[in-house]
């Protein structure tokens, strides 16, 4: 006899076990239980300053996790410290706790911490002011970030103790205008960098010398701050953050092992049913991660649902709300939270989460990092975040008060993540009980690296050092010695950017704040407003950089679950214009991509046994141009085609470096055009992946086209090329790195090709076949071959002719 409607199974225990009874079973491709574990304590310091012992006592903290205890002594030791442990391990008072032991014992001792994000320093706000607070401790700590208002920022620059801010907004906010900032400086005791495994790549790269710049200026007025760093687990924290401050490794002192008590954990990977063996197609991630967290959301379990874009998480709300239309309790209870969201939108979300109010959170990464988002009993990741310390940042989510919960990550289509779908130990561990297979070391072969040696963005930051303070001609400036930077110098001034003086170098240009014009995340500073044309008022912000592929006209923009069609996109303005609209689809733009090398940088030529030249690999600077050239429809539900449309925007140009492939125009010929371009894209396309995995970098970082090397437009002659280009302007090193591993990397990727046990081709190795690859949303500059080639094959053969596969045993060991 079925159960009554007004019986409701609920709780963690029930899912699960329908879930392991049912279809969803058949699906998981791992499945761990990491135990609980107990605490190791220790005793909280006698000298610490009287009322933060009250403080913690109050809150029933009688001793502290023995990873605090060294923390704590090494900052008040004066050493630059980084604590990396897992997600809710009470790192918070690693960095708290000595900084306010400062701020009570000294007189005018001042802090800044530094978050990647805005959600996240207004979260740790209130935290902070809780325990000033319990302390008995008046200490002003203000938020300075783009939401503070005139009064607020005044308040900082004049009494505040502990000013919390982003990296944005000191490097144009305050080192700037350092003189209205003395006594913050002067007095400057601690700089704290929390999620220091986020300042990466170019991001990463620009934070470093924003970090040199606030070291200048703080010596400068006297200071010489500590810095504690805190980060999720990494294979390099203290050489990462040794290269974020400019200081040799030993002067790092870091701790890595967690005693904090965990909560027993359930992880699962999903890997959607084969929908199309012979393409290796699977069944949508997103629509299996709605009926998922749907099956939470029914049993009451809380849950934060993670996508990997703004337009998946908007698609994920709407199809939750749609599955429980009829229960409107439950509907309400589902919510969006991305970047992009009005402050006051932002903080709504996350008083609802805290105060229990909220049963899903369909978020981007904006809710990864270290925001109190309560009791949450379950994380699921709609794909791979792009690595594993990202992936346990996310899963860490739930069950932060001890108690037991579940995590799940969902794979997509994507190569990367039917890698990991197929390699889950990367993911989980191994099955045995090692170090490596705990939560919070899985990750601990990721490096996070940075280049503040790359020259475009060493010369911004040189010229707003320079606006900031002279430089004396024996000054040497973060990643560059003495004679470097005088050289450095030199050029500006030679280009009227600073006056040569006798002993120093002054700003000499007209520009009043060059930090205004430089950007330290790989998006430019303007954003769109988006206008709702009904109501007059602004809806949300969108980026300069994804703007042309969400806001043309006529375009679907999703928000909050609801859908505005762009009525007009005022370009030179950065304005759209939107109406409210009910469509039954939405919207994907297309994009045109073309490639040019501007500066060769080194080719290596690659030759078969018999030294037979029929390829080469080379490095260098390339300029990317990209342009939005149309859109298609997608139904709502069964993702079908409902139509297309053209966009007509600008192009957008990119300078960057590349790693490419080119094959010689006589393996063209011998191959013919049409296999040649498609085993090409193949074999670009496994290249792509093992890059990612053996670079350890985020799949974004990489980006892949096609080109023609020959050397005139219109030539007879025909050299196919693969471009693997860094994502970012002016390149962060990736590029160079695939030059210099190109025959071990190769090899790996022909491994993969031929050890694929698909038919004709597959998103695991050599991607979509060409007859499926029409409707692909990025063009690429070679014109497209009449024949139906088989992708899967024409690779094949490529790897052959290439004599790729004698270095099958190099890449076996380098895979090990």
């Amino acid at each position: 006899m079925p159960a009554p409607p007004w019986e409701i199974r609920t709780g963690l225990g029930a899912v699960l076990q329908d879930w392991l009874d049912g279809p969803v079973g058949r699906q998981l491709v791992a499945d761990r239980s990491f135990p609980a574990e107990e605490a190791e304590y220790g005793d909280i310091p006698l000298d610490l300053h009287g009322g933060l012992r009250e403080a913690l006592a109050r809150r029933g903290i009688e001793r502290l996790y023995q990873h605090q205890l060294e923390a704590l002594a090494s900052a008040r030791g004066r050493r630059h410290t980084v604590v990396a442990t897992p997600t809710a391990s009470g790192k918070s008072l690693c960095f708290n706790l000595p900084v306010l032991d400062a701020v009570a014992n000294e007189p005018g001792a001042t802090a800044i911490y530094l978050y990647p994000t805005k959600a996240l320093s207004r979260d740790q706000e209130a935290s902070l002011h809780g325990l000033s607070r319990d302390a008995g401790l008046s200490v002003a700590a203000t938020v300075y970030d783009g939401d503070t208002p005139g009064d607020a920022r005044r308040a900082a620059r004049q009494s505040s103790r502990i000013v919390m801010t982003n990296p944005d907004m000191l490097h144009s906010g305050i080192l700037p205008q350092h003189a209205s900032w003395s006594r913050v400086m002067q007095n400057l005791r601690y700089v704290v960098l929390d999620e220091l495994h986020t300042y990466r790549g170019v991001f990463g790269s620009h934070v470093a010398h924003v970090l040199g710049r606030l070291k200048r200026i703080a010596e400068f007025h006297g200071a010489s701050p500590t810095f504690i760093g805190a980060t999720a687990t990494i294979g390099n924290p203290g050489e990462h953050a040794a290269r974020l401050l400019g200081v040799p490794a030993s002067e790092v002192s870091v701790v890595a092992r967690s005693t904090a008590p965990r909560g027993e954990r359930r992880v699962l990977v999903y890997n959607p049913p084969v929908v199309n063996a012979e393409l290796g197609m699977r069944a949508s991630y997103l629509k299996s991660a709605v009926r998922l967290v749907g099956d939470l959301v029914a049993a009451r379990v809380r849950t934060l649902l993670f996508g990997q874009s703004r337009n998946a998480i908007e698609i994920m709300v709407k199809y939750l709300r749609d599955r429980f239309a009829s229960q409107p309790t439950l509907a309400e209870a589902i919510v969006s939270y991305r970047g992009g969201y009005l402050p006051d939108t932002r903080r709504r979300v996350e008083r609802g989460l805290r105060s229990g109010e909220l049963l899903c959170v369909v978020a981007t990464n904006a809710l990864e990092l270290g925001i109190d988002v309560g009791e949450l009993d379950a994380v699921v990741c709609a794909g791979y975040p792009g690595s594993v310390a990202e992936t346990w940042q996310r899963f860490g989510r739930a069950g932060r008060r001890g108690e037991p919960s579940l995590a799940v990550m969902i794979a997509s289509s994507a190569p990367l993540d039917q890698y990991l779908a197929s390699h889950s130990r990367h993911l989980v561990g191994q099955a045995k009980a090692d170090d490596a297979a705990t939560p919070g070391r899985v990750g601990a072969f990721e490096h996070a690296r940075i280049e503040p040696e790359n020259t475009e963005v060493l010369l911004q930051h040189l010229k707003c050092a320079a606006f900031e303070l002279p430089f004396r001609n024996d000054e040497p400036y973060v990643a560059l010695d003495t004679d470097e930077t005088n050289s450095a110098l030199g050029y500006l001034a030679d280009n009227g950017v600073l006056h040569r003086g006798r002993d120093r170098f002054h700003w000499a240009s007209t520009d009043a704040f060059p930090a205004n014009h430089v950007s330290l995340r790989r998006i430019g500073w303007d954003n769109f407003v988006i206008i709702d044309v009904a109501t007059g008022l602004a809806l949300a912000e969108l980026d300069w950089h994804s703007t042309p592929t969400m806001l043309h006209e006529q375009a679907i923009y999703q928000h909050e679950g609801e859908q505005y069609q762009v009525e007009r996109l005022d370009y030179e303005n950065h304005k759209a214009y939107v109406r409210k609209v009910v469509p039954d689809y939405f919207t994907t733009a297309m994009r045109h991509q073309k490639i040019r090398v501007l500066e060769e940088r080194a080719q290596l030529p690659l030759t078969t046994d018999e030294g037979e030249h029929r390829a080469s690999a080379g490095w260098g600077e390339v300029s990317l141009v990209e342009k939005v050239v149309g859109y298609k429809k997608v139904k709502f539900h069964t993702h079908e085609n409902a139509g297309y449309g053209d966009v007509r925007l600008p192009e957008h140009e990119m300078h960057t470096t590349s790693f490419w492939l080119t094959l010689s125009e006589e393996l063209c010929r011998s191959l013919g055009r049409a296999v040649a371009v498609e085993g090409l894209t193949g074999l670009s396309h496994a290249l792509e992946l093992v890059s990612t995995l053996a670079l350890m970098c985020d799949p974004h970082d990489l980006g892949r086209t096609l080109g023609d090397a020959s050397p005139e437009e219109g030539s007879p002659s025909f050299e196919a090329t693969a471009y693997l280009y860094d994502n970012v302007p002016c390149g962060v090193g990736l590029a160079q790195r695939i030059h210099e591993r190109a025959g071990e990397l190769l090899a790996r990727a022909a491994e993969l090709v031929t050890g694929c046990a698909c038919d004709l081709g597959c998103p695991s190795c050599v991607g979509a076949t060409a007859l499926a690859s029409s409707a692909s949303p990025v063009a690429v500059h070679v014109a497209a071959p009449s024949p139906v080639v088989d992708r899967k094959s024409a690779a094949l053969r490529l790897v052959l002719q290439l004599g790729l596969l004698r270095r099958e045993g190099e890449a076996g060991r380098s895979q090990e």
